[in-house]
């Protein structure tokens, strides 16, 4: 049985549908089965009837392989149902392939062409297959409500073929101007969406690549807060009439000497505890070897005042608390922010209690040691990093050191001479 594909009418301007045809001898006649597919006949090769460019770069090769991906479909099925045919002794006809056709593509299509029904079959496939933690979870939900939102903006319906660089376009523009997203919030919200995009594209709920090409917009290490010994001395001995913001005061000191996520601290109980080590299995990543936490004297007294159990809330809660914590405590002086919006750099005045969140913590954690001297590696077997670069990425150098860091360098003396 021979097979091709032609264009529903040569000689248009515009788009126009390919066809799938295939040849029954038996019954002397023709199969004709639209593919739902457009092209311009200019964009179409019809000596090896196929898209034409697949080799080269760009949005219209990635759009002309990612058609060629979905003709193979029907060439690959046509030859899957009568294989099956010949081996069960079943008569092959042009009225039961038309048949197998439609519950193959057109079933396909009603069933599974709604974007986030096949979002939503994504999230429970890897959920169910045990893939991802809490926080990953709640990463995919915010991305889709963020989808949702853009399209009631941008009165832009969301479909797999309207995934294209217009829709590129808009999306950044929305982020990075509605919602004021700085690069790395934006590049992260797109490595998610193309990873979905990527799973779709596998299982089958698209052929369109456009979003392969998708740029993320480069990351930038942004000024953060670290905290240094006499703060942590300071927060220690500070005693808050308020019992919300001591308990929210204890919680942030203890991540501050221990390093640990605040989404880490609910699983600490008096029964992973031996001597002075807590006994940590990482939430990330089942595969990662249990991590052995140092208590000092702080972590060993804050532990025994809340009965190994840490008076924990949300973690919106704790982040609104321990900046009400930090401004009671005196920190009000103004510290600047800086962050990258596309090319701009944009500069924010605020009070430094402002820029106190609950991974100020672990943040500080790394910095003091390795303030210290401490080895990256001694670091990570604490912390849980894997990646050298993001662990260092929390280190945050004070202008005291770089001031100290410079004297030292040329702690040369002077000459004592008159200077004009």
């Amino acid at each position: 049985m021979r097979c091709t594909f032609n264009l529903k009418d040569k000689k248009k301007q515009g788009e126009t549908l390919i066809y799938f045809i295939a040849f029954f001898k038996n019954e002397r006649k023709k199969f004709v089965y639209s593919t739902g597919e457009r092209i311009k006949p200019s964009e179409w090769d019809f000596e090896n009837r196929q898209p034409n460019n697949l080799k080269g770069r760009g949005s219209k090769s990635n759009n002309h392989r990612s058609i060629k991906m979905q003709l193979d479909r029907y060439t690959n099925f046509l030859l899957h149902i009568t294989d099956l045919y010949k081996n069960t002794d079943q008569e092959i006809t042009i009225k039961k392939i038309r048949r197998e056709f439609d519950n193959e593509f057109k079933k396909a299509t009603i069933n599974k062409s709604q974007f986030y029904d096949v979002y939503d079959e994504f999230t429970t496939y890897k959920i169910k297959n045990k893939e991802w933690s809490e926080s990953t979870v709640k990463r995919y939900e915010n991305i889709k409500n963020i989808l949702k939102d853009f399209e009631k903006s941008k009165s832009y319906k969301l479909t797999f073929n309207g995934i294209t660089d217009e829709f590129y376009t808009e999306f950044t523009d929305y982020c990075m101007g509605d919602l004021g997203h700085i690069n790395n919030t934006f590049t992260r919200n797109v490595g998610l969406l193309k990873t979905f995009l990527f799973w779709a594209l596998k299982k089958g709920f698209t052929y369109k690549a456009d979003f392969i090409d998708f740029k993320k917009k480069p990351k930038v290490i942004t000024n953060q807060i670290a905290l240094k010994k006499e703060d942590l001395e300071k927060l220690l001995n500070h005693n808050f009439e308020s019992k919300r913001l001591e308990r929210v005061k204890d919680v942030f000191i203890f991540s501050c000497v221990t390093g640990m996520r605040f989404g880490e601290l609910k699983f600490i109980s008096k029964n992973n505890i031996i001597g002075d080590v807590l006994l940590l299995k990482e939430e990330k990543g089942s595969s990662k070897k249990t991590r052995e936490i140092p208590l000092n004297p702080i972590a060993h007294f804050l532990l025994r005042k809340y009965k190994y159990n840490l008076p924990l809330i949300a973690n919106q809660k704790h982040n609104d608390y321990i900046k009400e914590v930090f401004q009671k405590a005196g920190y009000t002086h103004k510290v600047e922010k800086t962050s990258t919006r596309g090319k701009e750099v944009i500069r924010e005045v605020m009070p430094f209690y402002m820029r106190v969140s609950s991974h100020t913590a672990r943040r500080t954690f790394i910095t003091m040691m390795k303030r210290k001297g401490k080895s990256d590696k001694l670091i990570a077997e604490i912390s849980g990093h894997n990646d050298m670069k993001t662990l260092n990425q929390y280190y945050q150098i004070t202008d005291e050191e770089v001031k100290e860091a410079v004297n030292e360098t040329f702690d040369i003396d002077i000459p004592l001479k008159k200077v004009d």
